[in-house]
Order: C-alpha cells, then sequence, then structure tokens
C-alpha cells in the first residue's frame, strides 16, 4: 500500500543506480574494443556492423531512458498526489465468461469481497459449454454491499458479451473484468477515485501473473511488470495509456456512449476501444494500486497462441484508425499513440530479432566475439535495470529479477519471433480464430 514503509523501495531504486553505472563502464570498455578493431580491420562490412551495432543501441538506450523518464515522472506525481476514496459513486463490473467453469467462483468472490461500498456484479455467460453458469448461478444473490446478478446469451464473443453486461448495468462507474481474473480487495477504490477528473475517460489497472510456479510464468511474470505496466506507467504521464487492458479496466459510462461501445471487428477489443476513447479526447489513466490477477499461460505453445492473438488484433485496432496515423491535426494524441503502437508491434520485433542475428554471425565469422559479449552484457544490464526500477516502484518480488538475464536471451527472441510471423499472416489476410486459452485453475 502507497503508506507502507518505502525502505525496500529506496534499496531497489540504489541498486539501479549501481546498475546504471556500471552500464556507463561498460560502454567505455565497448568503446575501446571498438578502437582496437577499428584500428586492425579493414573490412567495410565489420566497420559498418559496428556502426549498425552502436545505432541498434543507442535507440534501444533512448527508448529505455525516455520510458524510465517518463515513469519516474508518473510515479512522483502520483505520490505527490493525496489519496481520497470519499468519491464513491454506483459501480457496475462486468464479467464476461466463456468456458471460465474452472476459475469463475474464485473470481466472483474476489468481487464480493471489494472494499467498496455500492456496487453490483454483473456476470455475462456467453454461451459456455462446460458448467461456467451453473458454477457462477450459486454465487447470485445480494451480499449487502453489492448483488451478483448473471445471465446467458449465445455465444458471439467478448465484445457482444461486454456490450450485454452494459446493456443491464445501473453504475455511473463500468469496471470490465476478465471471467480467469481475481481482484485485489482495494482495486475498486483506487480505481474509482480518479473519476472526480471530468475529463477521464478510463482507468487502467495493474495485471500480474498469478502461477508463478515454472521459468516460463515468471518470465510472463517479469515481463507484465517490466514490459507492459512500466510502458503503461510512462504513457499515463500524457493520460494517454495506449490499452486498457481486459482483466482489470474502469470507465466512465457516458465515455462509453460516446464511442459506441465495444465493436467486434478485431481480436483486440480492449486495444479498439482504448484508441477510440482517445480519438474522442478523454483522458487515461493508470492506477498501480488496482490489482488483478491472472492466470498466464504454462506452455509454450499456449503462449505463441496467446501472443499471436494479441499481435494481430493490435494490428487491426492500428488498421482500423490508419486515418489518424497520418493526420495529427484530427486527435494529435491518437497520431502519437497510434505510432508508438506500431514501432513496438510492427519496427522493434523485426529490428530486435534481425541484431540479434546479424551481430552473433558477424562475431563468429569475424572474430568480433568479445565485442558482441560487450554488447550482450550491455543489453542485459540495461534490462536488469528496466526491471529492478519496475519492481522498486510496483513493488514486486525481487526473486524475479534475476529472469532478466534470460528475459532477453530466450523469451524476448520467441515472442519477437511470433510476432513477425503474426505480423505476416495478419499482412496477407489470413483467416484466424479467437482460440481459447485453457485454463489450469490456478487462481
Amino acid at each position: 500500500m502507497p503508506n507502507e514503509n518505502n525502505r525496500n523501495t529506496r534499496k531497489y531504486l540504489i541498486a539501479t543506480v549501481i546498475l546504471l553505472l556500471a552500464f556507463v563502464a561498460l560502454s567505455f570498455a565497448t568503446y575501446w574494443v571498438i578502437r582496437k578493431y577499428g584500428m586492425t580491420l579493414g573490412s567495410a562490412l565489420v566497420y559498418a556492423s559496428i556502426i549498425t551495432l552502436l545505432l541498434f543501441l543507442l535507440m534501444l538506450i533512448f527508448r529505455y531512458f525516455s520510458l524510465l523518464f517518463l515513469a519516474v515522472l508518473d510515479h512522483t506525481r502520483d505520490t505527490l498526489e493525496p489519496l481520497d476514496f470519499s468519491y464513491t459513486p454506483f459501480v457496475s463490473i462486468i464479467v464476461p465468461a466463456y468456458n471460465e467453469g474452472k476459475v469463475i467462483r474464485s473470481s466472483i468472490q474476489s468481487l464480493i469481497d471489494q472494499d467498496y461500498p455500492n456496487y453490483e456484479v454483473i456476470v455475462v455467460d456467453d454461451g459456455s459449454t462446460d458448467d461456467t453458469y451453473d458454477q457462477a448461478k450459486q454465487l447470485e444473490g445480494d451480499y449487502g454491499k453489492c448483488t451478483v446478478r448473471v445471465i446467458t446469451k449465445p455465444n458471439e464473443g467478448k465484445a457482444i458479451a461486454l456490450n450485454t453486461g452494459i446493456a443491464h448495468a445501473r453504475g455511473e462507474i463500468i469496471v470490465a473484468m476478465d471471467g480467469d481474473s481475481r481482484l485485489e480487495p482495494q482495486t475498486l477504490r483506487y480505481g474509482v477515485r480518479h473519476f472526480r477528473e471530468p475529463d477521464l475517460g478510463a482507468v487502467a489497472g495493474n495485471v500480474k501473473v498469478i502461477n508463478r510456479n515454472k521459468l516460463l510464468t515468471r518470465l510472463q511474470a517479469l515481463e507484465y511488470v517490466e514490459g507492459l505496466n512500466f510502458l503503461r506507467r510512462a504513457q499515463a504521464f500524457f493520460r494517454v495509456v495506449s490499452i486498457v487492458p481486459g482483466p482489470i479496466g474502469f470507465f466512465r459510462r457516458s465515455a462509453l456512449e460516446d464511442v459506441g461501445f465495444y465493436d467486434n471487428d478485431t481480436f483486440a477489443e480492449d486495444c479498439d476501444l482504448t484508441l477510440k476513447l482517445i480519438a474522442k479526447g478523454w483522458k487515461i489513466r493508470y492506477e498501480p494500486y488496482a490489482v488483478s490477477w491472472t492466470e498466464a499461460p504454462e506452455s509454450w505453445i499456449a503462449l505463441l497462441r496467446q501472443r499471436y492473438r494479441w499481435t494481430r488484433g493490435i494490428l487491426q485496432s492500428i488498421r482500423k484508425h490508419k486515418v489518424y496515423l497520418f493526420n495529427p491535426f484530427r486527435s494529435p494524441m491518437n497520431t502519437f499513440v497510434l505510432w508508438s503502437m506500431v514501432f513496438e508491434a510492427l519496427l522493434w520485433p523485426g529490428m530486435n530479432l534481425f541484431a540479434h542475428l546479424f551481430f552473433l554471425t558477424v562475431g563468429l565469422v569475424f572474430g568480433l566475439s568479445t565485442l558482441v559479449i560487450f554488447w550482450w552484457a550491455q543489453l542485459t544490464i540495461l534490462d536488469m535495470m528496466a526491471a529492478l526500477f519496475a519492481i522498486a516502484i510496483e513493488r514486486e518480488a525481487l526473486i524475479l529479477l534475476p529472469y532478466s538475464v534470460l528475459y532477453r536471451l530466450i523469451f524476448f527472441l520467441v515472442v519477437d519471433t511470433c510476432k513477425i510471423f503474426a505480423t505476416i499472416e495478419e499482412l496477407l489476410g489470413l483467416r484466424m480464430t479467437w482460440g481459447k486459452l485453457e485454463r489450469v485453475g490456478r487462481i
């Protein structure tokens, strides 16, 4: 909680500075190696490789430190903002669920246990073929501070299920979550308090991985902390978070009405809705204490299927809103967000994969192994520095830090390769289906 002792956070931040100094020292060592090779090697390809390596590294450094700087500014602004939970409008929580029989009861129970005085829970069974409806129905009823209602409908997809729930909702604030997620008790209070701001359309919550029982899921836990939430915190400085995540998102009802609610023409309805809100001028914040726990894929196949769908859904959303790419006068913030998404979803994965393969090949062929080792070490220190900072401000488990060594070496390359194939198939217009991630029931 924000008022807890900050001693560990300060220690983590000091360690981040130490890593930064190590990175600077390693940069000088790399410069020395480059000068040494530059005096002894005459190959144009080697010179070109060294220059390309430096340019890639500079771009990576600029990206990291830009996000770090913005995240620090947003975190500082949030810590100076007084906590006030007196604003408690009626809230409607919409839970779309399809074949979530293993986890739906735990999800609903976490909503009943919310520390909030006045809200309702609407579970929308989207034509499940398992016992999702029966499991949810057992928790239907009045719990004093909240009521739980369960409705069922034919299977039409998540977007339609969300819109169905909203149509039955009475709340001024709509909270959308996944049927396989579990909310921390303080989540509603921390998310709703921001809607005092009249131009605030949505608040992105903090999604964390609950099943940290394998190497793969621990790498994903680090990714959520360092990659996804770190990026949202940096974007939140400008009040333009690019994606309000499906497992936990807060929306002003009038903002949803303004943009026509959810559309079902992409595989990333959360991204599409967020872009529509930004285009209409609504602000979007990030709330780190509005926590939703989600079950991450526990196999590489399941992970790649998930990331394949995410990538194609984001590309579909970019294409749908492409009119803003080259027309910043219509919505400057939407143009900014879309280009950042193009970079993250299209350009960066290809650049990252190509750079690793290219420099590894050059290092082996031309005997530049020392330079490549320095380069890899610099990237690893950058990842550790970003991870440590994110762990500090998210108050996460320090045990995640060692996994940053494998984060780029294994996880990053596999996921980026998946993104490249998904991009190619999306550009070719190949057909795909939604796909259902099979849950183990960890929550």
